[in-house]
């Protein structure tokens, strides 16, 4: 019980700190009163919760989250910052390579999403069967609710 009492006294804490700075409208923090700063905030609870319970299976969801809550602010408030859809399997690829940190799990599949997502970002002159996978991308950027609602059906339903 203790575990869970430190993930939600961290939770409580930053969600504390954003609406309490958010009410006296520092002007250096205006800028962080969106949604992706309490995505960001719920990723750095569970990174504290996952070091400070010694539980590591929250570093993976952690990281996405925190990482997901960057990316999306970096877009709202940084011209230069990339749109990209490489940019999420380097998320993916990024968490798997802080849980493998500690869990000794998940090398492989951070490595190669980590290289996937560099190729697609930075290689400027394709090769031609590069295509289909950025015309899945794109088709994916459209229907991607339907793939979480998919995904969430299996969860649900799979038999163990």
């Amino acid at each position: 019980m203790k575990k869970q009492n430190i993930f939600t006294g961290f939770l409580l804490i930053g969600i504390g700190c954003y609406f309490f700075l958010q009410q006296f409208q520092i002007p250096f923090f205006t800028d962080f009163y969106s949604w992706p700063t309490l995505l960001m905030i719920i990723g750095i609870v569970f990174l504290f919760h996952s070091y400070f319970s010694k539980e590591y299976k929250n570093l993976f969801p952690g990281t996405i989250l925190l990482g997901l809550g960057l990316h999306f602010f970096g877009l709202r408030h940084y011209g230069f910052w990339i749109d990209h859809w490489g940019v999420y399997p380097l998320i993916i690829g990024i968490a798997f390579l802080i849980r493998f940190q500690k869990t000794k799990s998940g090398l492989l599949p951070g490595l190669l999403l980590l290289g996937i997502a560099l190729f697609a970002i930075y290689s400027i002159n394709k090769p031609g069967w590069f295509n289909w996978i950025n015309e899945t991308a794109s088709l994916l950027e459209s229907f991607w609710p339907l793939l979480l609602i998919a995904i969430g059906g299996y969860l649900i339903y799979r038999k163990k």
